[in-house]
């Protein structure tokens, strides 16, 4: 048996009915959990002598709005966990789909893995996901004005403010954004005999 397939089996046993799928692709195991079971599963995964991730290396939020060519007709926005077992030298991914995609959350993993509190607060910023028990759940990469989260699919290119100084008030304000969408139309400069060694 593979030091794949101990793992999956591993995680197969301890998990059973908590767990919606396990996928083993490209060499990496990702599990599939419901938000409901998602802290009883993480604790479970660190706690679990045969298992034994005691380590979170990343947390990420993804927005699928647009997958699969707008094919994907499941929730919108997840959180992915990527944990790290050092005693067994073996990783694996955790991923939870927010079950409300117009107020995407789910509990936070900050008291399994305190490493976990900058990852959410990013994923909180750029996607918009809310981590339920986070104790500083605040934008970490925009500033505080920012409206919107900017990784979101759906999210305009220009953004919906811009930031200026504004020399009346002695202070950076914000206004609505005033770029004017255009297109680039790149310029081709064809040179007969380009590239044959002249």
């Amino acid at each position: 048996m593979t030091r794949l397939e101990t793992l999956h089996a591993a995680v197969q046993s301890l998990l059973g009915p908590l767990v919606q799928s396990i996928t083993v692709r490209l060499g990496e195991i990702t599990v599939v959990v419901s938000a409901k079971h998602y802290l009883e599963v993480a604790l479970k995964l660190r706690d679990d002598p045969a298992l034994h991730f005691e380590t979170l290396i990343d947390l990420c939020g993804v927005d699928y709005l647009t997958y699969r060519d707008g094919e994907y007709d499941g929730p919108r926005f997840a959180a992915v966990s990527h944990l790290l077992s050092i005693k067994h030298n073996w990783r694996l991914r955790l991923r939870v789909f927010c079950p409300d995609d117009d107020f995407p959350r789910v509990a936070s993993l900050i008291d399994v893995w305190p490493a976990v509190g900058w990852f959410e607060r990013e994923a909180f910023d750029l996607l918009g996901i809310l981590f339920d028990g986070h104790p500083d759940l605040r934008r970490i990469l925009t500033d505080y004005g920012f409206v919107g989260h900017p990784f979101r699919k759906d999210f305009p290119v220009s953004g919906y403010v811009e930031m200026f100084y504004d020399d009346e008030r002695h202070r950076v304000a914000y206004r609505p954004v005033s770029i004017e969408p255009r297109e680039n139309v790149p310029r081709i400069i064809r040179e007969d005999g380009y590239g044959q060694g002249r």
